[in-house]
């Protein structure tokens, strides 16, 4: 392919990448985290204060905060914020009442689909450098097909762009280490160092890539250069500093996440680094801390990453029909993977896979498509560690790095004489377009294995599914049939208080001094919004009426239903985020929210993490017996995890036998 007609070819796919993605996500409201995002970022670029959101690098938020702040967003000056619930709602209130979010959400998406095409380029030009043309064109096609990818391309959020910048950075790390030339370094540390300032899972790819070049820079082989060892591992010394300086760059080259004297997140780093259960990720965080190797800011994100990330959060979520809390079965990504990418591409991957292991490729195809699939099984096996909470977004790494295989497919099926391989990948690309391509909601793809996107929601339930993003959709359906008799909806879909209020949807709930009385009651009736989650029986906060009942109407993953309905779980969940509205509010109650946390116990038990906070509030007044109590309902409902299980009965013990003024309160996992 003549040299100058690639790039016009490469923009071409992308702007049909985000042509397909801004047509099929056009009617989607703000995922959950957004709002958390953008405010963050324009503290970082206004304020010049990481303090908001540390749970995430910075890279994505300050693209999009310069934008935001360019064209015009209203913040107030920041306080002290107590844990994160105070700091989001502080986010909330920010983007959906003191500002216009449909403006926000315009030049946020613009943001987001600017940034994502300069790196879906900048992977297809990395491609060509170190396969071709052919490969580079056929993988930015595999992308533009790929749902999941298409979801991602508007939002803030940081998945996406750490998985093309990780991309790109192990396609040129491949030609960094054949070669070992100076730029090669410098280009794969950049996109490495950006790869860590834009999300916390990058550290991985760090690992993965050094311990490639220590490989190549010690064994002698054919295919490394007969060069000196010690000038090898100088130059990877060098690709691991640069990238870190990169770092380095996006925290303003400061330790210190503000200007304001000690800390200033919403919770001090010691206690965050002390919630990490394991002793060796303590070790690790303690040590990082000491020799001050990356930003505070950076250190409290990855203390949090790991706590949630690798140790688990308290999320539920079903998977091939069984539901599982903290962790999944190990194959957990990979089945995800298998339902959520269409058979199309998932054909064009096994075809790839096949033809580099039986060496049917270009020879100098073969050492960077090594190097490829070995990052992508690396990463496979950290995820298998960890929580399953997030579902294909977290994998998303791996399906970038995949699809290098799927170009390979292509460029190699239509570069041969074999006829049969051209028509299989034809027919591959057409059977991935005609299954993806049509889906106008592609977070809620599935692929025909499950029963399409129709169905797949008996068996699948996690945050690559469904972010929230049917809100306007619930607002408009309200606003038509309801509103104008008056009629309040019980809105159980996940949208934030402040949107809702923003888009003039008045939930059943909404006003809590107009609503306190009905709030308790566990009866709800009238017309109810409901995700597929509220379907799936559940340990805690069970909505088993939901399960027997007929939607009215439903749009994708928001069901309609009318009726009474004897919902004790929702009620418990109201008055567990009342009281934690009260804790961690800006004028915190604690005698308010053990009320309502008391209240949530009355009305379903079942949630074990009720119990820890009140278990908290009663060991902070010194309230011994009730404190027992409420830490041994804590463990009778808690599920079977170890770590949980461990934590609670050492707390029990604690309580029942020291000074209670010397004993750190329980963190709960639902906070994190």
């Amino acid at each position: 392919m003549r040299r100058n007609v690639f790039p016009g070819l490469a923009v071409l796919l992308v702007g049909m990448a985000v042509l397909r993605s801004a047509v099929t996500t056009r009617l989607d409201g703000f995922t959950i985290d957004e709002a958390y995002h953008i405010a963050a970022g324009v503290s970082y670029v206004k304020d010049h204060d990481f303090r908001i959101n540390p749970e995430q690098p910075p890279l994505v938020k300050l693209w999009v905060g310069t934008i935001v702040t360019a064209t015009g967003f209203h913040l107030d000056p920041l306080r002290r914020f107590s844990d994160k619930p105070g700091e989001r709602r502080f986010a909330n209130l920010t983007v959906f009442r003191e500002n216009d979010p449909e403006s926000v959400q315009r030049r946020t998406r613009a943001a987001m689909f600017a940034l994502n095409s300069i790196l879906l380029l900048a992977l297809a030009f990395a491609l060509r450098r170190v396969f071709d043309a052919g490969v580079a064109l056929s993988a930015l096609l595999f992308l533009a097909i790929d749902p999941t990818v298409a979801a991602h391309l508007p939002v803030v959020m940081m998945d996406l762009p750490m998985a093309l910048l990780s991309a790109t950075a192990v396609v040129l790390a491949a030609k960094a280490f054949r070669g070992w030339a100076w730029r090669d370094i410098a280009a794969c540390s950049a996109f490495l160092g950006l790869a860590l300032a834009t999300k916390h899972s990058a550290p991985v790819i760090l690992l993965a890539i050094t311990l490639i070049g220590t490989t190549g820079a010690l064994a002698p082989s054919s295919v490394w250069p007969q060069e000196s060892r010690g000038l090898k591992l100088a130059k990877l010394g060098a690709l691991v500093a640069g990238a870190m300086l990169i770092l380095w760059a996006t925290y303003l080259f400061r330790y210190a996440e503000s200007s304001s004297a000690g800390a200033s997140f919403n919770r001090p780093i010691a206690e965050k680094i002390s919630d990490v259960s394991s002793g060796r990720y303590r070790v690790v965080l303690e040590v990082m801390g000491a020799t001050h190797v990356v930003p505070r800011a950076y250190l409290w994100g990855f203390a949090d990453t790991i706590r949630a990330g690798l140790e688990g959060r308290e999320s539920p979520k079903l998977f091939f029909g069984k539901l599982y809390h903290f962790r999944a079965p190990r194959y957990f990504f990979p089945g995800t993977m298998l339902v959520k990418i269409p058979f199309g591409l998932l054909a064009l991957i096994a075809l790839g896979l096949f033809l580099f292991f039986a060496r049917c490729i270009p020879a100098d195809w073969l050492m960077p498509s090594g190097i490829v699939l070995g990052v992508a099984l690396f990463f496979l096996a950290v995820l298998s560690t960890g929580a399953t909470y997030a579902g294909i977004r977290h994998a998303l790494p791996v399906v970038l790095l995949l699809a290098i295989f799927g170009g390979v497919a292509v460029a190699q099926a239509f570069s041969s004489k074999k006829w049969a391989l051209a028509v299989f990948a034809t027919v591959s690309l057409t059977a991935a377009a005609v299954s993806a391509v049509p889906q106008m909601r592609p977070w809620e793809y599935f692929n025909e294995f499950v029963g399409g996107t129709a169905n797949a929601y008996k068996y699948f339930s996690d945050e690559g599914v469904d972010l929230g993003q049917r809100s306007k959709e619930m607002t408009e359906y309200y606003k038509r049939e309801f509103q104008p008799n008056g009629v309040r909806p019980v809105c159980l879909y996940w949208v934030w208080d402040e949107e809702k209020a923003s888009r003039g949807l008045d939930c059943f709930g909404s006003d809590e001094e107009r609503d306190a009385a009905l709030i308790e009651s566990p009866e709800r009736s009238g017309i109810l919004f409901a995700p597929p989650a509220t379907l799936v029986p559940n340990s805690y906060w069970d909505d088993a009426a939901l399960r027997q009942a007929s939607p009215v109407a439903r749009f994708g993953n928001l069901f309609v239903f009318r009726g009474t309905f004897y919902l004790p779980g929702e009620a418990a969940s109201d008055m567990y985020w009342r009281g934690i509205n009260k804790l961690y509010g800006a004028t915190p109650d604690e005698k308010e929210a053990e009320k309502a946390f008391r209240r949530s116990t009355e009305l379903d038990p079942t949630a074990y993490f009720v119990h820890i906070e009140l278990g908290n509030l009663y060991l902070k007044r010194g309230a011994r017996e009730e404190c027992l109590q409420a830490y041994s309902d804590a463990l009778k409902y808690a599920p079977d995890d170890r770590q949980i299980r461990s934590e609670l009965r050492d707390q029990i013990q604690k309580v029942s036998r020291g000074i209670l003024t010397g004993i750190t309160p329980l963190r709960s996992p639902f906070l994190e």
